[in-house]
């Protein structure tokens, strides 16, 4: 069905050809290129792996693992985990890189390889097409059997990954516990559900409500936390009279709430508020992609800093907020990225600097929403068929919009005066992201189905 690679990482569907498909042939094949990076670049020779819950998971991990043993390598094996957890494990281990089986907000037929380098950030994409072309020449050699790599697996990591939301400055446990709140959860039968009860618990919830909270990465619904996604969640919340509800994506590095009456916070809206709350303890600039609301930069420029904005995908993100010292940042797909934590998107501290937020607030999460504007995206997408020449749409779409300010740094934005509509290839699915925003509803979906329109007609 798919086989993408990119900034992203190795992903695909399970089943099929290899070289279409993410078969155990091209499980091998990219993990022996990505082994052979990290035996060149002499950081070591310790990987850190992990996985999400979904169906595959063990079978592409003991692959992964068994390739990195083969070429010398030793693992450190955190089993069922999260994004950013492994990220931290890599950092705290001092490896050399490692390695997150997980497809992220992809439906259970997909799996994936995202690959990190020493400091536990996603590889950029030099290092990445580097390996792709190692993958494309099999340049790889085995080690002799003497030299066999090791593998030990590690469940300390869970708790290390919480204590260490605990310990950060800006989060306020006294102030979340003294608000008794009762939160519905949906971690959509991954890893969340052994992640985020214990966080929770920690930070002073009391009582947590889980909603699809069986492990086995047979996903109750779409994974992907948009509002279509959320109606069981919307409905528990409600009836349960609870102060909120929480989602997160199988590997827990997205975030987004839902308010005390069923509506939706905003996924948009979690970095806003993450960043007005850290912004206000600590003046700097804010990032986050060119995908994302204006409010951030509405709230960053309140605070007296600077906003910028990235190409889509956490490694962009990251670089340039290490370019311009940004203290807070992430994409408006409701992944935080706090850089003196780590710099990748991670829904526990995220969590934990919400909560914090909102315990200061006098009011409910609903209110705590209306502080900040009320602007809205359209998110849409169109399927790509196999070749169709998206480069050439985007030529025909810019000549037909020449006299609006055009940015060709990630895909197409156009601007119109206060209103802008952002078009890109997915880094993770074979479609075409369209997504616009406006003052109003009406018109960012205006915007979105005229632009969707164009590329109809152009394909």
């Amino acid at each position: 069905m798919a086989l993408i690679k990119s900034i992203s990482g190795i992903r695909g569907t399970i089943g099929g050809k290899p070289g279409e498909n993410l078969s155990p042939l091209d499980i091998v094949k990219f993990t022996a290129a990505y082994g052979s990076w990290i035996r060149e670049k002499n950081m070591g020779k310790v990987v850190v792996i992990g996985r999400d819950a979904r169906i595959s998971g063990a079978m592409v991990s003991s692959l992964v693992i068994s390739t990195l043993n083969a070429l010398g390598l030793d693992v450190i094996d955190l089993g069922l985990s999260t994004t950013p957890t492994v990220e931290l494990g890599v950092v705290w281990e001092k490896a050399a890189g490692g390695i997150i089986i997980t497809a992220s907000h992809n439906p259970k037929e997909w799996n994936a390889l995202k690959l990190l380098n020493h400091t536990g950030e996603f590889i950029n994409a030099e290092d990445g097409a580097y390996i792709l072309e190692k993958a494309r020449k099999e340049d790889f050699s085995f080690a002799a059997v003497e030299k066999i790599g090791t593998c030990a697996s590690n469940n300390s990591y869970l708790q290390k990954h919480i204590d260490a939301v605990l310990q950060y400055p800006l989060v306020d446990v006294d102030s979340i516990r003294k608000k008794n709140y009762r939160i519905v959860l949906d971690p959509v039968n991954s890893t969340g559900a052994l992640f985020i009860p214990p966080l929770l618990k920690a930070l002073g919830v009391e009582e947590v409500i889980v909603l699809n909270e069986e492990v086995n990465g047979k996903f109750a619904h779409n994974p992907e936390p948009l509002p279509e996604n959320l109606v069981a969640l919307s409905s528990a919340v409600q009836k349960s009279k609870a102060s909120m509800g929480i989602a997160v994506d199988p590997d827990v590095d997205r975030l987004c709430f839902v308010c005390e009456d069923g509506s939706m916070f905003g996924e948009e809206y979690t970095l806003v508020a993450v960043a007005d709350y850290v912004l206000a303890k600590r003046p700097g600039n804010a990032v986050s992609n060119m995908s994302s609301t204006k409010a951030l930069k509405d709230i960053t420029i309140k605070h007296q800093g600077l906003y910028f904005p990235s190409a889509v995908g956490e490694v962009n993100v990251v670089h340039k907020m290490k370019e311009v010292r940004a203290v807070i940042g992430g994409e408006g797909n409701g992944g935080i990225i706090v850089p003196d934590f780590h710099y990748g998107r991670d829904a526990l501290i995220g969590i934990g600097l919400f909560l914090s937020a909102l315990s200061h607030h006098k009011n409910g999460i609903k209110s705590f929403r209306a502080k900040y504007p009320d602007y809205f995206i359209s998110k849409n997408k169109i399927e790509l068929q196999q070749g169709i020449d998206v480069k050439q749409i985007f030529d025909k779409i810019k000549r037909k919009y020449k006299n609006q300010p055009l940015n060709t740094d990630d895909g197409l934005k156009i601007e119109f005066d206060s209103d802008w509509v952002h078009l890109r290839t997915s880094n993770t699915e074979p479609i075409i992201r369209i997504y616009a925003e406006s003052n109003f509803a009406t018109t960012a979906n205006n915007i979105a189905l005229r632009l969707m329109q164009d590329i109809k007609e152009f394909i």
